[in-house]
Protein backbone atom coordinates (compact mmCIF):
# COMPACT_ATOMS: atom_id res chain seq x y z
CA UNK A 1 0.00 0.00 0.00
CA UNK A 2 1.39 3.36 -1.31
CA UNK A 3 1.95 5.93 1.66
CA UNK A 4 -0.87 8.39 1.85
CA UNK A 5 0.62 11.58 1.10
CA UNK A 6 -1.24 14.86 -0.85
CA UNK A 7 -0.22 13.15 -3.79
CA UNK A 8 -2.31 10.01 -2.79
CA UNK A 9 -5.64 11.56 -1.48
CA UNK A 10 -5.07 13.91 -4.24
CA UNK A 11 -4.86 11.29 -6.86
CA UNK A 12 -7.90 9.40 -4.84
CA UNK A 13 -10.33 12.13 -5.20
CA UNK A 14 -9.41 12.81 -9.39
CA UNK A 15 -10.02 9.03 -10.12
CA UNK A 16 -13.15 8.27 -7.77
CA UNK A 17 -16.01 6.76 -8.65
CA UNK A 18 -14.94 7.19 -12.44
CA UNK A 19 -14.18 5.00 -15.56
CA UNK A 20 -10.44 5.86 -16.25
CA UNK A 21 -8.26 4.48 -19.19
CA UNK A 22 -4.80 3.72 -18.97
CA UNK A 23 -3.10 4.52 -23.35
CA UNK A 24 -0.46 2.97 -23.55
CA UNK A 25 1.00 -0.15 -21.41
CA UNK A 26 4.77 0.61 -21.28
CA UNK A 27 6.59 1.90 -18.45
CA UNK A 28 4.96 4.91 -17.78
CA UNK A 29 1.64 2.92 -18.39
CA UNK A 30 2.16 0.48 -15.74
CA UNK A 31 3.48 2.62 -13.39
CA UNK A 32 -0.06 4.59 -13.55
CA UNK A 33 -1.79 1.29 -13.15
CA UNK A 34 0.41 0.71 -9.95
CA UNK A 35 -0.69 3.62 -8.66
CA UNK A 36 -5.10 3.49 -9.42
CA UNK A 37 -5.00 -0.32 -8.74
CA UNK A 38 -2.64 0.09 -5.08
CA UNK A 39 -4.34 3.48 -4.36
CA UNK A 40 -7.33 4.74 -6.12
CA UNK A 41 -11.19 3.59 -6.47
CA UNK A 42 -12.41 4.33 -9.75
CA UNK A 43 -15.36 2.97 -11.22
CA UNK A 44 -13.44 0.65 -14.07
CA UNK A 45 -9.66 0.62 -15.08
CA UNK A 46 -9.13 0.11 -18.12
CA UNK A 47 -5.48 -0.55 -20.05
CA UNK A 48 -5.77 0.03 -24.55
CA UNK A 49 -2.68 -0.26 -26.14
CA UNK A 50 -1.91 -1.64 -29.97
CA UNK A 51 0.31 -4.47 -28.49
CA UNK A 52 -1.13 -8.34 -26.84
CA UNK A 53 -1.34 -7.29 -22.76
CA UNK A 54 -1.10 -10.00 -20.19
CA UNK A 55 -0.85 -11.19 -16.64
CA UNK A 56 -3.95 -8.44 -15.45
CA UNK A 57 -6.50 -8.68 -13.47
CA UNK A 58 -9.62 -10.27 -14.82
CA UNK A 59 -11.72 -6.95 -13.56
CA UNK A 60 -9.64 -4.74 -15.50
CA UNK A 61 -10.74 -4.06 -19.23
CA UNK A 62 -8.27 -5.01 -22.11
CA UNK A 63 -8.84 -3.40 -25.05
CA UNK A 64 -5.76 -4.27 -27.72
CA UNK A 65 -4.99 -4.74 -31.17
CA UNK A 66 -5.35 -1.58 -33.91
CA UNK A 67 -8.46 0.26 -32.77
CA UNK A 68 -7.40 0.31 -29.51
CA UNK A 69 -8.06 4.09 -29.38
CA UNK A 70 -11.78 3.72 -30.95
CA UNK A 71 -13.57 3.57 -27.34
CA UNK A 72 -11.75 5.97 -25.65
CA UNK A 73 -15.52 7.72 -25.84
CA UNK A 74 -16.36 5.47 -23.40
CA UNK A 75 -14.26 6.36 -20.12
CA UNK A 76 -14.58 9.43 -18.26
CA UNK A 77 -10.64 9.62 -18.18
CA UNK A 78 -7.82 8.86 -20.23
CA UNK A 79 -4.13 8.22 -18.92
CA UNK A 80 -1.73 9.12 -22.11
CA UNK A 81 1.19 7.88 -21.62
CA UNK A 82 3.90 10.26 -23.82
CA UNK A 83 4.53 7.14 -26.74
CA UNK A 84 1.38 7.50 -27.66
CA UNK A 85 0.15 9.71 -30.68
CA UNK A 86 -3.81 10.87 -30.85
CA UNK A 87 -5.74 9.54 -33.39
CA UNK A 88 -7.89 12.46 -33.04
CA UNK A 89 -7.29 15.85 -30.51
CA UNK A 90 -8.25 16.30 -26.93
CA UNK A 91 -10.64 18.53 -28.34
CA UNK A 92 -12.83 16.00 -30.72
CA UNK A 93 -12.80 13.31 -27.61
CA UNK A 94 -15.70 13.11 -25.21
CA UNK A 95 -13.35 11.69 -22.29
CA UNK A 96 -11.01 14.15 -20.56
CA UNK A 97 -7.42 13.25 -21.77
CA UNK A 98 -4.62 14.13 -18.93
CA UNK A 99 -0.90 11.71 -17.75
CA UNK A 100 1.16 11.05 -15.08
CA UNK A 101 2.63 14.32 -15.55
CA UNK A 102 -0.09 16.72 -15.33
CA UNK A 103 -1.64 15.38 -12.32
CA UNK A 104 2.02 15.05 -10.74
CA UNK A 105 2.59 18.33 -11.12
CA UNK A 106 -0.73 19.86 -10.36
CA UNK A 107 0.15 18.61 -7.10
CA UNK A 108 3.20 19.72 -7.06
CA UNK A 109 4.67 22.21 -9.57
CA UNK A 110 6.20 24.39 -6.60
CA UNK A 111 8.89 21.95 -6.16
CA UNK A 112 9.89 20.80 -9.63
CA UNK A 113 12.34 21.85 -11.80
CA UNK A 114 11.47 20.84 -15.10
CA UNK A 115 14.26 21.03 -18.03
CA UNK A 116 13.28 20.46 -21.55
CA UNK A 117 14.85 21.11 -25.44
CA UNK A 118 15.65 19.24 -28.22
CA UNK A 119 19.46 18.26 -26.71
CA UNK A 120 21.37 18.04 -23.37
CA UNK A 121 18.38 17.54 -21.57
CA UNK A 122 19.07 14.30 -20.14
CA UNK A 123 22.76 15.51 -19.36
CA UNK A 124 21.74 18.73 -17.40
CA UNK A 125 18.50 17.13 -15.79
CA UNK A 126 21.07 14.06 -14.28
CA UNK A 127 24.02 17.01 -13.58
CA UNK A 128 21.39 19.17 -11.34
CA UNK A 129 20.17 16.03 -9.31
CA UNK A 130 23.56 15.29 -9.17
CA UNK A 131 25.08 18.36 -7.73
CA UNK A 132 22.25 18.61 -4.87
CA UNK A 133 22.22 15.19 -3.73
CA UNK A 134 25.91 14.99 -3.37
CA UNK A 135 24.76 17.94 -1.40
CA UNK A 136 22.66 16.25 1.56
CA UNK A 137 19.66 18.04 -0.38
CA UNK A 138 16.35 16.13 -0.54
CA UNK A 139 15.61 15.44 -4.31
CA UNK A 140 14.40 12.89 -6.66
CA UNK A 141 14.99 12.68 -10.11
CA UNK A 142 11.88 11.76 -12.74
CA UNK A 143 10.57 12.11 -16.08
CA UNK A 144 11.73 11.25 -19.99
CA UNK A 145 15.25 10.44 -18.37
CA UNK A 146 13.20 7.04 -17.58
CA UNK A 147 11.27 7.41 -14.17
CA UNK A 148 7.96 7.56 -14.23
CA UNK A 149 6.76 10.62 -11.79
CA UNK A 150 4.07 8.19 -10.38
CA UNK A 151 7.40 6.04 -9.34
CA UNK A 152 8.65 8.66 -6.77
CA UNK A 153 5.16 9.86 -5.32
CA UNK A 154 5.33 7.35 -2.28
CA UNK A 155 8.46 9.28 -1.10
CA UNK A 156 7.69 12.69 -2.11
CA UNK A 157 7.72 15.46 1.21
CA UNK A 158 6.85 18.70 1.16
CA UNK A 159 10.33 19.52 0.64
CA UNK A 160 11.46 17.57 -1.62
CA UNK A 161 12.81 18.92 -4.66
CA UNK A 162 12.38 17.17 -7.99
CA UNK A 163 14.48 17.14 -11.16
CA UNK A 164 12.33 16.46 -14.10
CA UNK A 165 13.57 15.83 -17.57
CA UNK A 166 10.52 16.51 -19.49
CA UNK A 167 9.72 15.78 -23.85
CA UNK A 168 7.78 17.50 -26.31
CA UNK A 169 5.06 14.33 -25.85
CA UNK A 170 4.68 14.89 -22.27
CA UNK A 171 4.44 18.50 -22.45
CA UNK A 172 2.48 19.01 -25.56
CA UNK A 173 -1.15 18.76 -23.77
CA UNK A 174 0.11 20.19 -20.61
CA UNK A 175 -1.77 23.08 -18.41
CA UNK A 176 0.54 23.30 -15.71
CA UNK A 177 4.41 24.36 -15.50
CA UNK A 178 7.02 23.92 -13.23
CA UNK A 179 7.80 26.61 -10.67
CA UNK A 180 11.40 26.48 -12.29
CA UNK A 181 11.64 25.93 -15.82
CA UNK A 182 14.54 25.07 -18.26
CA UNK A 183 14.36 25.60 -21.74
CA UNK A 184 17.54 24.70 -22.99
CA UNK A 185 17.59 24.78 -27.01
CA UNK A 186 15.21 23.89 -30.13
CA UNK A 187 16.41 22.15 -32.87
CA UNK A 188 14.43 20.42 -35.78
CA UNK A 189 13.11 17.48 -34.70
CA UNK A 190 10.12 15.39 -34.50
CA UNK A 191 8.79 16.43 -37.82
CA UNK A 192 7.38 13.37 -38.51
CA UNK A 193 5.37 13.69 -36.02
CA UNK A 194 5.03 17.46 -35.73
CA UNK A 195 4.84 18.50 -38.87
CA UNK A 196 6.68 21.89 -38.90
CA UNK A 197 9.45 23.53 -36.13
CA UNK A 198 6.93 25.80 -35.00
CA UNK A 199 4.15 22.95 -33.73
CA UNK A 200 7.45 21.22 -32.40
CA UNK A 201 8.06 24.64 -30.70
CA UNK A 202 4.69 25.03 -29.34
CA UNK A 203 4.74 21.78 -27.64
CA UNK A 204 7.60 22.48 -25.76
CA UNK A 205 6.55 25.95 -24.78
CA UNK A 206 4.43 24.03 -22.28
CA UNK A 207 7.51 24.84 -19.99
CA UNK A 208 6.59 27.57 -19.09
CA UNK A 209 3.56 28.68 -20.73
CA UNK A 210 1.60 28.15 -17.59
CA UNK A 211 4.13 29.48 -14.89
CA UNK A 212 2.54 31.84 -12.56
CA UNK A 213 4.00 35.52 -11.68
CA UNK A 214 7.08 35.06 -9.19
CA UNK A 215 8.11 31.99 -11.04
CA UNK A 216 11.55 31.18 -13.02
CA UNK A 217 12.46 30.34 -16.01
CA UNK A 218 16.18 29.94 -17.71
CA UNK A 219 15.75 30.04 -21.55
CA UNK A 220 18.28 30.17 -24.45
CA UNK A 221 18.77 33.49 -25.69
CA UNK A 222 17.31 32.57 -29.44
CA UNK A 223 14.24 30.85 -28.19
CA UNK A 224 13.35 33.81 -25.88
CA UNK A 225 9.70 35.39 -25.87
CA UNK A 226 9.76 38.89 -26.17
CA UNK A 227 7.45 41.27 -25.86
CA UNK A 228 4.65 38.78 -24.83
CA UNK A 229 2.27 38.55 -22.23
CA UNK A 230 2.95 35.56 -21.00
CA UNK A 231 6.38 37.17 -19.68
CA UNK A 232 7.54 36.39 -15.78
CA UNK A 233 8.97 38.63 -13.50
CA UNK A 234 12.09 36.10 -13.14
CA UNK A 235 13.15 35.07 -17.08
CA UNK A 236 16.66 34.53 -17.59
CA UNK A 237 18.32 34.24 -20.90
CA UNK A 238 21.25 32.10 -21.25
CA UNK A 239 23.70 31.86 -24.55
CA UNK A 240 27.22 30.54 -25.55
CA UNK A 241 26.85 32.89 -28.61
CA UNK A 242 25.41 36.49 -27.10
CA UNK A 243 27.23 37.90 -24.48
CA UNK A 244 24.62 40.29 -23.40
CA UNK A 245 22.64 37.20 -22.20
CA UNK A 246 22.28 37.19 -18.10
CA UNK A 247 24.30 34.00 -18.02
CA UNK A 248 26.88 33.72 -20.99
CA UNK A 249 29.18 31.17 -21.10
CA UNK A 250 32.66 31.27 -23.44
CA UNK A 251 36.13 29.76 -23.09
CA UNK A 252 35.47 27.86 -20.24
CA UNK A 253 34.15 31.02 -18.11
CA UNK A 254 30.38 31.38 -16.87
CA UNK A 255 29.37 35.37 -16.52
CA UNK A 256 26.29 35.93 -14.84
CA UNK A 257 24.96 39.41 -14.53
CA UNK A 258 25.98 41.17 -11.18
CA UNK A 259 28.12 37.89 -10.15
CA UNK A 260 31.46 37.08 -10.04
CA UNK A 261 32.87 34.70 -13.27
CA UNK A 262 32.96 31.39 -12.75
CA UNK A 263 36.24 29.25 -14.24
CA UNK A 264 34.82 25.31 -15.26
CA UNK A 265 37.78 23.41 -14.02
CA UNK A 266 38.16 21.92 -17.75
CA UNK A 267 40.95 19.75 -16.51
CA UNK A 268 39.06 18.08 -13.65
CA UNK A 269 35.63 17.06 -15.26
CA UNK A 270 34.58 14.00 -17.16
CA UNK A 271 31.98 15.69 -19.77
CA UNK A 272 34.02 16.08 -22.59
CA UNK A 273 33.05 19.15 -25.82
CA UNK A 274 32.34 22.98 -25.72
CA UNK A 275 28.56 22.44 -25.73
CA UNK A 276 28.85 20.75 -22.46
CA UNK A 277 30.14 23.96 -20.82
CA UNK A 278 26.81 25.41 -21.82
CA UNK A 279 24.75 22.53 -20.02
CA UNK A 280 27.33 23.06 -16.83
CA UNK A 281 26.39 26.99 -17.09
CA UNK A 282 22.39 25.74 -16.70
CA UNK A 283 23.42 23.66 -13.58
CA UNK A 284 25.66 25.83 -12.43
CA UNK A 285 22.73 29.01 -12.35
CA UNK A 286 20.39 26.48 -11.26
CA UNK A 287 21.89 24.81 -8.52
CA UNK A 288 23.30 28.40 -7.19
CA UNK A 289 19.84 29.02 -4.65
CA UNK A 290 20.75 25.30 -2.89
CA UNK A 291 24.43 25.18 -2.84
CA UNK A 292 27.82 27.05 -2.54
CA UNK A 293 29.71 27.47 -5.31
CA UNK A 294 32.71 25.33 -3.99
CA UNK A 295 29.64 22.47 -3.29
CA UNK A 296 28.79 22.86 -6.82
CA UNK A 297 32.31 22.32 -8.69
CA UNK A 298 33.09 19.37 -5.84
CA UNK A 299 30.14 17.74 -6.86
CA UNK A 300 30.88 18.16 -10.92
CA UNK A 301 34.35 16.98 -10.55
CA UNK A 302 32.69 13.64 -9.78
CA UNK A 303 29.71 13.68 -12.25
CA UNK A 304 30.23 10.76 -14.84
CA UNK A 305 28.79 11.22 -18.16
CA UNK A 306 25.67 9.79 -19.44
CA UNK A 307 25.91 6.59 -21.41
CA UNK A 308 25.93 6.99 -25.54
CA UNK A 309 26.65 11.05 -25.16
CA UNK A 310 30.53 11.09 -26.91
CA UNK A 311 30.85 7.98 -24.35
CA UNK A 312 34.56 6.43 -25.18
CA UNK A 313 34.10 3.07 -25.97
CA UNK A 314 37.74 1.53 -26.68
CA UNK A 315 40.98 1.81 -28.54
CA UNK A 316 41.27 -0.74 -31.05
CA UNK A 317 44.12 -0.99 -33.57
CA UNK A 318 45.47 2.48 -32.69
CA UNK A 319 42.06 3.96 -33.09
CA UNK A 320 39.85 5.65 -30.34
CA UNK A 321 36.29 4.81 -30.92
CA UNK A 322 33.20 7.18 -29.11
CA UNK A 323 29.96 6.55 -29.17
CA UNK A 324 27.23 9.56 -29.37
CA UNK A 325 24.25 7.90 -30.44
CA UNK A 326 22.37 9.95 -28.19
CA UNK A 327 22.44 12.41 -31.38
CA UNK A 328 19.33 13.24 -33.35
CA UNK A 329 20.29 16.22 -34.96
CA UNK A 330 22.87 18.38 -37.38
CA UNK A 331 23.84 20.24 -34.43
CA UNK A 332 25.30 17.71 -32.04
CA UNK A 333 27.18 15.73 -34.34
CA UNK A 334 28.50 18.71 -35.57
CA UNK A 335 29.65 19.04 -31.61
CA UNK A 336 31.05 15.80 -31.65
CA UNK A 337 33.38 16.12 -34.71
CA UNK A 338 34.60 19.24 -32.55
CA UNK A 339 35.03 17.55 -29.08
CA UNK A 340 36.43 14.52 -29.62
CA UNK A 341 40.54 14.13 -29.71
CA UNK A 342 41.58 13.79 -33.31
CA UNK A 343 38.71 12.91 -35.26
CA UNK A 344 39.03 11.10 -38.52
CA UNK A 345 35.83 9.04 -39.06
CA UNK A 346 32.27 10.12 -38.19
CA UNK A 347 29.34 7.65 -38.69
CA UNK A 348 26.09 9.47 -39.59
CA UNK A 349 22.29 8.33 -40.71
CA UNK A 350 19.14 6.60 -39.45
CA UNK A 351 15.66 7.14 -39.66
CA UNK A 352 14.71 9.80 -42.02
CA UNK A 353 12.74 12.13 -40.46
CA UNK A 354 12.83 15.06 -42.95
CA UNK A 355 15.28 17.23 -41.00
CA UNK A 356 17.47 19.85 -43.39
CA UNK A 357 21.34 18.53 -43.40
CA UNK A 358 22.71 21.62 -45.26
CA UNK A 359 24.54 22.66 -42.11
CA UNK A 360 25.80 19.58 -41.31
CA UNK A 361 26.93 18.85 -44.71
CA UNK A 362 28.42 22.42 -45.50
CA UNK A 363 30.40 21.74 -41.99
CA UNK A 364 31.33 18.07 -42.98
CA UNK A 365 32.67 19.95 -46.81
CA UNK A 366 35.29 22.31 -44.68
CA UNK A 367 36.39 19.03 -42.68
CA UNK A 368 39.22 17.23 -43.12
CA UNK A 369 37.23 13.47 -42.17
CA UNK A 370 35.50 10.73 -43.49
CA UNK A 371 32.31 10.39 -43.34
CA UNK A 372 30.12 6.87 -43.53
CA UNK A 373 26.38 7.52 -44.13
CA UNK A 374 24.16 4.98 -43.64
CA UNK A 375 20.32 4.02 -43.53
CA UNK A 376 17.60 6.02 -45.48
CA UNK A 377 19.06 9.54 -43.92
CA UNK A 378 22.10 8.42 -44.50
CA UNK A 379 21.77 7.96 -47.84
CA UNK A 380 19.87 11.55 -48.73
CA UNK A 381 23.22 13.04 -47.00
CA UNK A 382 25.57 11.05 -49.13
CA UNK A 383 23.43 12.49 -52.29
CA UNK A 384 23.87 15.93 -51.09
CA UNK A 385 28.18 15.64 -50.73
CA UNK A 386 28.21 14.51 -54.63
CA UNK A 387 31.00 12.28 -55.90
CA UNK A 388 33.72 12.58 -52.93
CA UNK A 389 36.87 10.19 -51.56
CA UNK A 390 36.16 10.77 -48.53
CA UNK A 391 32.40 10.34 -48.51
CA UNK A 392 30.63 6.70 -48.57
CA UNK A 393 27.40 4.58 -47.97
CA UNK A 394 27.24 1.51 -46.39
CA UNK A 395 23.47 0.25 -45.60
CA UNK A 396 23.83 -0.64 -41.76
CA UNK A 397 25.39 0.26 -38.52
CA UNK A 398 27.98 -3.04 -38.46
CA UNK A 399 29.15 -2.23 -42.46
CA UNK A 400 29.79 1.30 -41.23
CA UNK A 401 31.61 -0.08 -38.24
CA UNK A 402 33.77 -2.35 -40.32
CA UNK A 403 34.70 0.32 -43.21
CA UNK A 404 35.04 2.56 -40.08
CA UNK A 405 38.41 0.16 -39.00
CA UNK A 406 39.37 0.04 -42.50
CA UNK A 407 39.85 3.71 -43.48
CA UNK A 408 40.57 4.96 -39.79
CA UNK A 409 44.29 5.92 -39.26
CA UNK A 410 46.03 4.80 -35.55
CA UNK A 411 46.23 8.02 -33.45
CA UNK A 412 43.07 9.25 -34.59
CA UNK A 413 39.55 8.60 -33.31
CA UNK A 414 36.37 7.74 -34.23
CA UNK A 415 32.81 8.63 -33.72
CA UNK A 416 29.08 7.75 -34.62
CA UNK A 417 26.87 10.73 -34.07
CA UNK A 418 24.07 9.47 -36.38
CA UNK A 419 22.29 13.22 -36.11
CA UNK A 420 19.30 10.86 -37.13
CA UNK A 421 16.57 8.95 -34.65
CA UNK A 422 16.92 5.31 -34.67
CA UNK A 423 13.40 4.26 -34.44
CA UNK A 424 12.23 1.45 -37.18
CA UNK A 425 16.07 0.44 -37.28
CA UNK A 426 16.78 -0.15 -33.48
CA UNK A 427 14.21 0.06 -30.23
CA UNK A 428 16.02 3.50 -29.33
CA UNK A 429 19.47 5.74 -29.30
CA UNK A 430 20.09 3.04 -26.28
CA UNK A 431 20.24 0.19 -28.60
CA UNK A 432 21.85 1.67 -31.31
CA UNK A 433 24.64 3.18 -28.97
CA UNK A 434 24.73 -0.42 -27.52
CA UNK A 435 25.17 -2.58 -30.75
CA UNK A 436 27.86 -0.11 -31.93
CA UNK A 437 30.07 -0.90 -28.78
CA UNK A 438 28.91 -4.16 -29.47
CA UNK A 439 30.41 -4.18 -32.68
CA UNK A 440 33.57 -2.34 -31.64
CA UNK A 441 34.20 -4.86 -29.15
CA UNK A 442 34.19 -7.32 -31.84
CA UNK A 443 36.80 -5.41 -34.41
Amino acid sequence: MIKSNKFTEYINNYTKNKSVCILGFGREGKSTYNILSEYCSPSEIAVADINKIENLPDSVRIISGSDYQKSLGDFDLVFKSPGIVLEKQPSELTCLITSETQIFFEVYREQIIGITGTKGKSTVTSLIYHILNENGKDCRIAGNIGIPVFDIAESMTDETIVVCELSCHQLEYMTVSPSTAVFLNLFEEHLDHYGTIERYYNAKKNIYLHQEEYDCLLINGDIAPKNSPELLQYIYEISAENSESEIYVHDGIIKWTDHEDYKIPTDKIKLLGIHNHYNIAVAYFITAFYVSEKEFENALCTFNPLAHRLEFVREVNGVKYYDDSISTACATAIEAVKSIPNPATILIGGMDRGIDYTSLVDFLNTADINVICMEASGKRIYNMFGSKNNIFYVPHLEDAVKLASEITPQGMSCVMSPASASYGIFKNFEERGDVFKSLVNNI
